[in-house]
Formats: structure tokens, C-alpha cells, sequence
């Protein structure tokens, strides 16, 4: 319709901590310069428009704005459906390093929640929609803010590894070890450490794997990567971890905390996991630089 204006000058403001969460959901809209995302060009149609919103309403910094005007709550689109199992929560919280979180529905219409997004009861009642919580899962110490009180307010168990208890004192369930466990039908959960000592990645239906920040997709190599230069407790011991369980893992969907989502036939997904175990075995210790994650 010609009439229909979908330019709004839209804009990132200095805030932005280049978390890479807008670029992965509007990639020819939002990009990367000097280190933050900025706005490549406006929006052209209502895909593209959906698209900057999701873009915004995921942004832990509130950062993406139409200028002049206030986010427009009708085209909030989360929780949104990745598949008719999976949903991406947005509304990522900065207390959360800015981390993806998601919902995995279950057979009998139950859910569970996968790290959390930024606290609001208005948050809880739409994932409630979707079907009672029954678990929280965190994947490391860097994602459990917020755990106890989406777990509180679901009425639901709340799951952390023994490895990063002290930043979860008060869960439920403790995972302990390197063994996997299936904490319900279905859903196995893998002690993974390395990026943290407690670090677990989820494996749902051998089709969804949750990996927090073990590993993720990198749009810039195009291949499953780990964040060397983000690693909190060890390369060495995460390289150890990948060996040890890379060929238990059998999945389509990548969906991590930080870095993109990728769904890939399992055989495929399994090749680059082997690849990503050979890559890492080869890594060594370096100091902490958020500046040099391959987005």
C-alpha cells in the first residue's frame, strides 16, 4: 500500500554493549560497526518492520529505538515460535549477560524454560499461556538471574550444576558430576565445563540442543564455534568435555546463549561438532576479551 510508512528513523543509541541478540534477528537491517550494532538501513515493509521490533524488544539495553516515538507493545513478538516445540523468549535481560533464553514445550502440553529473560509478571503470564513450567533449567552461573523467580512464580523446580551452585544456593535440583541425566522424558542434560566450572547444555528429543555458552553459530565463520576468549574457567577442561561428549549428542537445533541459532539435518550438525572437538583440543589459555568473539 502506498500510503503505508514503514520508515520510522530508526536508531541504536550508545548504551549498546554489542551483545550481537538485534543482529541475529534482523541481520540485513542491523549490523556491526566499530564494535556495536548499528542501524544499516530502515525498514522497507511489514516483514522487515517485525523484524527491527523483534530486533528492539530483545535488546537487553533497550537500545534500538524509533526515533521520537515509543516501542509499539502490539508487535512485541515474544515469546516467538522458532518450531512448533521451541520458542525464543527475547526481552533478554542485561542482568543475564544479554543472554537468549527459550521454552521447550512438551508432549503433555507442559514446558520447561531454558535460562530466563529479564523479570516482569506481565513475562511470566505469556509463557503461562503457552502451558504450566514445570522446570527452569540454567545452563551456568552467568544466566541464573531471575531462576528462582520465574521458578517461584511457575510453581516449578528450579536446576544448576554443583560447579556454579554458589550463584544458585537456593535450587532445587543440583546436577552433580559429568555423567549425563535425564531429568525428564525426553530431555537429557550434559555437565559440560569449561566456559564455567558448572556449565550444562540440554539435549531435548535428540533434535534441540540448548548449549549456553559452550558453543554456539558463528554467522562470521559459518561453523559451531566456542568463545576462547570468553572462557571463565578453563579451554582446556572445555576441550576435555567436548571429547568426552560430543558423540552422545545428536541434534538439528544449535540454540545457544550467546552467538546465532542454526538448524541443520543431526548428521550434518554432528560433523561440525566433531570438527569443533578437534579445533578446540588444539586452543590454549587467553585473557578475557569480549572484542574478539567471532559473532
Amino acid at each position: 500500500m502506498s500510503d503505508e510508512r514503514f520508515e520510522d528513523d530508526w536508531y541504536v543509541d550508545e548504551r549498546c554493549t554489542n551483545c550481537d541478540v538485534a543482529r541475529q534477528l534482523a541481520p540485513d537491517l542491523i549490523g556491526e560497526v566499530d564494535g556495536r550494532s548499528v542501524v544499516l538501513r530502515q525498514p522497507r515493509d511489514r516483514t522487515e518492520l517485525r523484524q527491527i521490533n523483534a530486533a528492539a524488544h530483545a535488546c537487553p539495553t533497550r537500545s534500538i529505538r524509533p526515533r521520537g516515538g515509543r516501542l509499539d507493545a502490539a508487535l512485541d513478538p515474544f515469546p516467538m515460535a522458532l518450531d512448533d516445540t521451541v520458542y525464543l523468549c527475547g526481552h533478554n535481560s542485561p542482568h543475564n549477560a544479554g543472554a537468549n533464553s527459550y521454552l521447550l514445550r512438551r508432549p503433555d502440553g507442559t514446558a520447561m524454560m531454558i535460562d530466563t529473560p529479564r523479570w516482569s509478571t506481565s513475562l511470566a503470564a505469556r509463557h503461562e499461556k503457552l502451558g504450566p513450567v514445570t522446570d527452569v533449567l540454567l545452563t551456568h552461573r552467568d544466566h541464573t538471574a531471575h531462576g528462582r523467580r520465574y521458578a517461584d512464580r511457575f510453581g516449578a523446580r528450579l536446576w544448576i550444576h554443583e560447579g556454579d551452585l554458589d550463584a544458585a544456593p537456593d535450587a532445587d535440583r543440583v546436577l552433580r558430576g559429568t555423567d549425563p541425566v535425564e531429568i525428564a522424558e525426553g530431555v537429557i542434560a550434559h555437565p559440560l565445563p569449561g566456559h564455567t566450572q558448572g556449565s550444562v547444555l540440554f539435549l531435548a528429543d535428540e533434535r534441540y540442543c540448548f548449549s549456553g555458552d559452550s558453543f554456539y553459530w558463528s554467522r562470521t565463520t559459518a561453523d559451531i564455534e566456542v568463545a576462547e576468549s570468553v572462557t571463565w574457567y578453563s579451554i582446556s577442561e572445555l576441550a576435555a568435555s567436548l571429547a568426552r561428549t560430543a558423540g552422545r549428542l545428536r541434534f538439528e537445533w544449535l540454540l545457544p546463549g550467546h552467538g546465532d541459532r542454526r538448524h541443520l539435518p543431526a548428521d550434518e550438525m554432528a560433523r561440525r561438532l566433531r570438527g569443533l572437538t578437534t579445533r578446540v583440543r588444539e586452543l590454549r589459555p587467553q585473557a578475557i576479551d569480549f572484542t574478539a568473539v567471532r559473532w
